[in-house]
């Protein structure tokens, strides 16, 4: 996954709201309108399953990690280590393509003020533009 800490798979474009949803976020949104195949809703049945049993909700640990007005715009992040994670990604990957959402692979040592870590992943909130240019 190359030389960075951290990797992010998000929406290319914002939502109405102007939030970059990930990748399960947007897989999730197909499937909750029913524009899955049988084999794609399988899929995501079966690996969404493993996914919660592999690693942890951060909101299950803190419920103000995903609170906007605790934490606006907070957003996932895998560490670039957790291979085993990131492993199963193509196939979220690959229904996102066949359905023309179109995603983007970010990857940072510094992706944002830090709320949550595991050993497997970030929630970060990301620094004001206004405040990255105050830094020395």
């Amino acid at each position: 996954m190359g030389d960075f800490r951290f990797a992010r798979y998000q929406a290319a474009e914002p939502n109405a709201r102007g939030r970059f949803p990930g990748v399960f976020g947007l897989v999730n949104g197909l499937r909750r309108r029913g524009e899955l195949t049988a084999a794609q809703e399988e899929f995501v049945r079966v690996n969404n399953a493993w996914y919660n049993a592999a690693y942890t909700d951060p909101s299950t640990v803190d419920p103000a990690v995903y609170d906007r007005a605790v934490n606006p715009d907070a957003r996932a992040w895998f560490k670039t280590e957790a291979t085993h994670l990131v492993v199963r990604l193509p196939g979220y990957l690959a229904i996102l393509d066949a359905h023309g959402v179109r995603w983007e692979r970010l990857e940072s040592d510094d992706p944002g003020r830090i709320v949550y870590e595991d050993a497997d992943q970030v929630v970060v909130v990301p620094r004001s533009p206004a405040l990255d240019l105050q830094l020395p």
